[in-house]
């Protein structure tokens, strides 16, 4: 299967707001198809819509209980907050320390056109706010102190550079 290109930071699609979807046709069913086998190529649990430059509010996820697709998800209730590592497919080679809501509840539409809701807690709560974070232009540095946001920046310019 066609796979999609990843941006990577700073690539100013990342930054976007997406818009909701309203019709499920098959071009969108094709696209969440091509971001599933996007994701899986690249070894990621989650993938947003605007990571491939689609701004639509599309994610899907595998954190290794099958693949999850959701269209237009929101969080509808948080609870308690935990501080772990995560890496984002779109700064290749940057983990830091982000803290999350240990739980929670996200409404969205599946493929079908069904409504869902998901109460997730570790992992998969931490994916889904990881991906949801991407639908309005949030990425992980955003989630950390400016001084931590400055410095791991400079680490992933100067990783990235070298790999040119």
């Amino acid at each position: 299967m066609d796979i999609f290109e990843i941006l990577t930071y700073p690539h100013p699609v990342l930054r976007r707001q997406c818009e909701d979807i309203t019709n499920i046709d098959e071009d969108l069913l094709a696209i969440a198809r091509r971001m599933s086998a996007t994701m899986y190529r690249a070894k990621g649990i989650g993938l947003a819509a605007p990571q491939v430059g689609i701004l639509r509010k599309l994610i899907v996820l595998d954190i290794g209980d099958g693949l999850l697709t959701l269209i237009n998800p929101q969080i509808q209730q948080c609870e308690g907050e935990v501080k772990m590592e995560e890496g984002c497919l779109c700064l290749p080679s940057l983990t830091v320390a982000v803290p999350r809501s240990e739980k929670v509840q996200v409404c969205g539409i599946d493929l079908n056109g069904k409504p869902v809701t998901i109460d997730a807690e570790g992992l998969l709560a931490r994916a889904l706010q990881h991906e949801i974070d991407h639908l309005h232009g949030k990425l992980i540095i955003d989630r950390v102190s400016r001084l931590k946001r400055d410095l791991v920046l400079k680490q992933y310019k100067k990783h990235q550079a070298e790999k040119k």
